[in-house]
């Protein structure tokens, strides 16, 4: 499904239109919503599952300059209204859950509950900007396939990379994003708030779910996040990297039907 929104086509799928819940699902970078393929099939039974390509990626259509959180809040704020959906649990995964922290400063009416995954709160460190800006000329140069190929085995716990069919999955996912889109996004990453100050003003209910062998977002940062967001609870995913919910979908749906239940 397909819906305007600020300007831009946004790709999408609606499951489980029945349901009084719904529940929009925030991919990270460089992904799309086949990220969300098994929380899709295995929560629609219970919630209506939204799950968006962002502005830049999957089939989503982009535009210039630095895609920013900001600009991806404000458009699932719109594709919510498309959809005529008051509020959602909001769940992000790693750049999905900067954009949740920009959907709760600008649209926090919006948002029933959060589930942040394999994310954080601040901002990207002065080097770390420094080679975002090395990534997105390389990038240019070398393609999707080939920042794949560099990122992937920092993604995936040890187990998953010993997992032909997830790591050919989240290959494969990778390198069909549009370089246009990465290049896009990685400026909106490097340009991104400091989202801790947020932190201690959401009050929605927040589960911050933390893949056991995570790299990028150890356990201890989720800990760490939970700690700060007043009443959140904390889930760890267990034989699961930085991509939680494909690596071990049947813990991350469980974490998610429990705190769901909770509401």
């Amino acid at each position: 499904m397909n819906a305007r929104v600020n300007g831009v086509r946004l790709a999408y799928s609606d499951r489980g239109k029945g349901h009084e819940t719904a529940l929009l699902l925030i991919h990270g970078f460089p992904l799309d919503r086949r990220l969300w393929a098994a929380q899709i099939s295995g929560l629609a039974s219970a919630v209506r599952v939204i799950a968006p390509d962002l502005r830049g990626h999957g089939c989503s259509e982009t535009s210039a300059g630095p895609l920013t959180m900001d600009q991806q809040a404000d458009d699932l704020a719109a594709l919510l209204d498309h959809l005529g959906i008051e509020r959602a649990v909001v769940a992000g995964l790693s750049m999905g859950g900067y954009i949740a922290f920009a959907l709760w400063r600008r649209h926090a009416d919006r948002i029933r509950a959060l589930v942040l995954a394999d994310t954080r709160a601040e901002p990207d460190s002065v080097v770390a900007r420094v080679n975002r800006g090395t990534t997105m000329a390389q990038v240019q140069k070398t393609g999707a396939a080939a920042l794949a190929d560099t990122m992937l085995p920092r993604l995936l716990s040890p187990s998953s990379l010993a997992t032909p069919r997830i790591v050919a999955a989240a290959h494969k996912m990778m390198a069909e994003q549009p370089v246009a889109g990465i290049v896009g996004a990685l400026g909106g990453l490097r340009d991104r708030a400091d989202s801790r100050p947020t932190l201690p003003t959401i009050t929605a209910p927040t589960l911050v779910i933390a893949g056991a062998e995570d790299a990028l977002t150890p356990p201890a940062d989720g800990a760490a996040l939970a700690a700060a967001i007043p009443g959140a609870q904390l889930a760890i995913v267990p034989r699961a990297g930085h991509l939680s919910p494909l690596e071990n979908p049947r813990a991350f749906n469980a974490a998610v039907r429990a705190f769901l239940r909770s509401l």
